[in-house]
């Protein structure tokens, strides 16, 4: 396939179109001019990720990975397996032929479809990632009829789930369902009721190692742990980054993807 046909995958028209920066390795397979992207700051994400995991021999899923930034970067950070999922099909194939370019695909495995969220359904690993992902239930996925509250709680399910098939889970979650600012999930919209909603729902499957928040540092965002001052929501900053980051351990399996393979 070539560079021009790559980068039409790439481009291909959706509502999650040029949504994710290119990991540095796949840009380079598009030329010198980085590919317009409308960035969600996976850099500064995934530094304040790599501060809590560490990736080296690790086997790790990306559940809704768009175009593979975090994928790639966690195979780069040394993970020896990643499965990566996408209902985009356009996507999906973007980031299958960027991998197999990099002679990549004995590493990165992926998967055209959505997840759903059953124990024969994810791998057994050592860390999820799934990333903004379970407030388009009902969306971009999932039964199309639910209530808003029946979607909050179908929510939950899924981290019951993966609970039992991952270590390690990175986690965040928008402040509205189906990314409908008419739809919030909160009756607020703070970071603290999202974080009690998360802490309350998957405390009996979870312990939450780290929050991230996203705090303006001059002219630069860095994501710094939990702390009195940045969990008071900015709106200076945008909905995207009031999301807090969580990094979670389960409370089911020990200390390897081997564990959560013998949990099924």
């Amino acid at each position: 396939m070539t560079t021009i046909a790559l980068r039409d995958l790439y481009e291909a028209t959706s509502k999650h179109s040029n949504y994710q920066t290119l990991a540095p390795d796949v840009n380079r397979l598009l030329g010198v001019a980085p590919v317009p992207a409308k960035s969600r700051y996976e850099r500064e994400r995934f530094d304040f990720i790599s501060r809590h995991v560490a990736f080296d021999g690790l086997h790790a899923a990306d559940i809704g990975g768009n175009t593979g930034f975090f994928s790639f970067e966690m195979l780069r950070a040394g993970a020896t397996r990643v499965d990566y999922f996408e209902g985009n099909v356009a996507h999906h194939n973007f980031v299958h032929e960027a991998a197999r370019q990099l002679a990549l695909e004995a590493r990165l495995a992926t998967h055209a479809r959505y997840v759903e969220f059953t124990t024969s359904d994810l791998p057994a690993v050592d860390c999820t990632l799934l990333l903004n992902v379970l407030h388009h239930l009902g969306d971009d996925y999932g039964d199309h009829s639910l209530s808003l509250d029946a979607a909050k709680a179908s929510m939950l399910a899924p981290l019951a789930t993966i609970a039992r098939t991952s270590r390690t889970l990175v986690f965040q979650l928008g402040f509205n369902w189906r990314g409908d600012r008419h739809r919030p999930l909160f009756a607020n919209g703070t970071k603290a009721e999202l974080i009690e909603f998360v802490r309350r729902s998957s405390e009996a499957d979870w312990d939450i190692d780290a929050i991230g928040i996203a705090v303006r540092d001059g002219e630069q965002i860095t994501f710094r742990p939990l702390d009195e001052q940045n969990v008071q929501r900015d709106d200076r900053l945008g909905e995207f980054l009031n999301r807090p980051l969580f990094i979670m351990r389960s409370r089911h399996l020990s200390t390897s993807a081997s564990g959560a393979e013998a949990a099924r």
